[in-house]
């Protein structure tokens, strides 16, 4: 990745704020037990997370928070579960890029493809294959 996915969701989960309103202490309330547990109560935190963003549609930064905190899941659990919650989220977030911060959908799109990769959604066509393999490697 060219980004570390848990800076990005500390920056996006900051920007949320505004947009979160008298929800805000809850959403600080589950992070907070979120990203200091494992096992089933952080994973309980998270499913609170994602419940509250359905709350919110237009919480653009809180959606990408939740998007890279996905990827974090991914990580500590590697199930398909969590590849396809992340691939639902990324899609739903890319449908439309307006009111959003440029970076994020940067980075949404990278985790899009890595979401999709994990459950072998990334396979080539032939032509894709051909082209890889007749591509030069190196200088010139």
């Amino acid at each position: 990745m060219r980004f570390d996915p848990a800076l990005a969701a500390q920056a996006a989960f900051n920007e949320s704020e505004v947009d979160l309103g008298m929800d805000w202490d809850t959403a600080v309330a589950l992070e907070d037990t979120f990203s200091s547990n494992a096992g089933a109560t952080a994973r309980e935190a998270y499913e609170g997370l994602l419940a509250l963003a359905e709350r919110y549609p237009n919480a653009h930064a809180f959606h990408a928070f939740c998007i890279y905190i996905t990827w974090q899941q991914v990580t500590e659990e590697t199930i398909a579960h969590h590849f396809e919650t992340g691939l639902r989220l990324s899609e739903s977030y890319l449908a439309s890029h307006e009111g959003k911060n440029p970076r994020d959908i940067e980075c949404v799109t990278e985790l899009h493809g890595s979401f999709r990769a994990g459950l072998g959604l990334e396979e080539q066509d032939e032509l894709q294959v051909e082209y890889k393999r007749d591509t030069p490697k190196g200088g010139d």
